[in-house]
């Protein structure tokens, strides 16, 4: 579950607005832009579900465990809240389950996609048209609107200096095991225009810091004012030029759509920074290829030898599946021969689940969870110790810390270096947004420890 951070306002006179998003960060992305579009009508952002008026669960659908929590979630909130509270289920369990949502969980009043939450206020509205018995409308909406949810979306409301931007939706991979091209549909970029003027308004209200969104975001092609389709190299050059914003990021990247340009900005652009979030998912060709992946693992180490050549320093972030169908033992230590050329600081990885709906699901000769279970441990150990190593590179070095908020222990400030490393270091709130020198004097699996210069 991504830790969605929604800037909380008072509630004096106000609806209470409680919003729970599990995922990615475009569900992140998506949850902040819910509680934007329903302030206007009256909604204030609460912590917890207690005492909530309206409670959206903003869901993902990439495996079997996320549906099972928000079902137990919906339980547990419903078990502890208001009579009278209205239950919403939006994302990709929205989208992909429709109405077997309602029917699974008779506490929810509202589904939908999410390509449709900027039609929150609408199907609120119809559900607190309460039936005879007292009981609320039932309404559900998984349509696919295209862009029109960007034009709806009210001016984005910034929460300190980082911020998420959406610029891409949508995925046209059909990877066999992936429910994403039809849950958030075909692939579509919003304009250079939009998102020049989103980065804007974000910068104008103190973010420094801002990650472009897209399921697929290097296969960013929206058109400029000549109607010509722009990459996102290009894109990234007109951000740049933004004065007051420091820092640039993309997520999440697929190894088909890197190009030179892109990489070339690693070398010649000093705002976008020394991260790239770059899935591989296995090691093995006989996988990839059972997986629609369009890269081999070949093509895949060439990428990172070019952009390494580009930025030595570069902090590789990627994905990974075990236990897809068909995986034998040494397609497993494929992946994890992979792994060991590449090094990387930070990564994502799971056992394989299967997906309804998806042409991996009904494969033959599926992995059973106890091989999957030993597989993943065993590239977990691989992986941390990577990201381990990675960060004690940095004992020593001062590194740029971008300072977001408040540590766990008194008197400690939290932020995030060029690496997107998190550093903890003692300082005055004062600090809280600003750019800040740290030295490092400790390296942790999932932060760094300094000394403020």
């Amino acid at each position: 579950m991504v830790k969605v951070k929604i800037q909380e306002n008072s509630t004096q006179g106000k609806k209470k607005l409680f919003i729970k998003s599990y995922g990615c960060q475009m569900n992140a992305y998506d949850a902040v832009r819910m509680a934007d579009l329903m302030a206007p009508h009256g909604y204030a952002v609460v912590d917890n579900e207690k005492g909530a008026d309206l409670v959206i669960l903003n869901t993902c659908h990439i495996r079997d465990k996320a549906d099972e929590k928000v079902f137990s979630d919906l339980g547990r909130f419903k078990k502890h809240g208001k009579p009278d509270t209205l239950y919403a289920v939006g994302g990709c369990i929205g989208q992909a389950m429709g109405k077997k949502v309602m029917q699974r969980s008779n506490a929810v009043s509202i589904v939908f996609g999410p390509q449709t939450y900027h039609r929150l206020p609408e199907f609120i509205a119809k559900a607190q048209v309460k039936d005879e018995n007292g009981k609320f409308t039932k309404v559900t909406d998984t349509d696919f609107p295209e862009l029109e949810k960007f034009d709806s979306l009210p001016t984005q409301k910034a929460d300190g200096a980082t911020a998420f931007l959406s610029i891409q939706e949508g995925c046209d991979k059909f990877c066999t095991y992936c429910v994403v091209p039809y849950t958030r549909g075909a692939e579509i970029s919003r304009t250079v225009d939009a998102v020049l003027k989103d980065a804007e308004n974000l910068v104008s209200q103190g973010v420094k810091d801002i990650t472009l969104l897209g399921q697929n975001v290097n296969a960013y092609n929206g058109l400029n004012n000549n109607d010509e389709a722009s990459s996102l190299a290009k894109l990234i050059k007109k951000l740049a030029k933004i004065e007051g914003l420091e820092r640039i990021r993309f997520t999440t990247s697929h190894p088909a759509n890197i190009d030179d340009d892109l990489i070339d900005l690693f070398k010649t652009e000093p705002k976008l920074m020394p991260y790239l979030h770059l899935p591989v998912q296995s090691g093995s060709d006989k996988i990839l290829k059972a997986m629609n992946r369009s890269h081999t693992v070949e093509s895949y180490l060439e990428t990172i030898r070019k952009v390494r050549e580009k930025c030595p320093d570069i902090a590789i972030s990627g994905d990974f599946i075990v236990g897809f169908p068909n995986e034998t033992e040494e397609d497993y230590m494929d992946t994890l021969k992979a792994v060991a050329q590449v090094n990387y600081a930070t990564s994502y990885s799971f056992a394989y689940s299967p997906r309804p709906g998806t042409p991996a699901a009904v494969m033959q000769n599926q992995v059973d969870d106890v091989t999957k279970k030993e597989r993943l441990a065993g590239l977990q150990a691989l992986l941390e110790s990577q990201q381990e190593a990675f960060a004690k590179k940095f004992i020593g070095k001062t590194v740029k810390v971008l300072v977001t908020g408040k540590g766990k222990k008194q008197n400690q400030l939290r932020g995030h270096s060029e690496h997107n490393l998190v550093v903890n270091f003692e300082g005055g709130d004062r600090l809280i947004n600003e750019i800040v020198e740290v030295k490092i004097e400790g390296a942790y699996l999932k932060s760094l420890l300094g000394i403020l210069l």
